[in-house]
């Protein structure tokens, strides 16, 4: 994968273009070896996302995925499809609602809730699913749009 590559092709929207009600998603199936790059990448190793041994003695009885983790997908929708290139990322609040597993498959939805024409801010809720349908992370972002230049 060339990921210089792939960035050249994130779409662009102008502000104008984006709608409140608009929405994007991503579907993304956590591994083992996502979880590892995680924890290598940011230092936590919290046992529960390491330890197989650890994790079974957890209310969870298995390990689990870093909440941030499942939260970055929510950036790569934010910054790949809606809105995509030129956005610049102002806040975000998550409530972590269900562990997420090794093998459960995430949509993350990002949809425009609200816009703020004078500074060219949008807020989006941005909530992710399991493969059964059930909230797993709730949260509302704050996204600057700059235009091209």
């Amino acid at each position: 994968m060339n990921l210089f590559k792939e960035a050249e092709f994130v779409p662009e929207l102008s502000y104008d273009q984006i709608q409140v009600g608009d929405q994007a998603s991503l579907t993304k199936t956590i591994t083992d070896a996502d979880i590892l790059a995680f924890a290598q990448l940011t230092g936590d190793v919290n046992p529960i996302h390491l330890l197989d041994s650890f994790a079974e003695t957890t209310m969870f009885q298995e390990r689990i995925a870093h909440g941030m983790l499942v939260a970055g997908y929510i950036s790569t929708v934010l910054g790949t499809k809606l809105p995509g290139r030129n956005t610049i990322y102002l806040s975000q609040n998550l409530s972590f609602k269900a562990p997420v597993k090794i093998g459960d498959t995430l949509t993350v939805v990002a949809e425009v809730v609200k816009k703020r024409d004078d500074k060219k801010i949008l807020t989006m809720q941005t909530n992710v699913y399991n493969q059964h349908n059930k909230l797993v992370v709730e949260g509302t972002a704050a996204i600057m749009k700059l235009e091209q230049s």
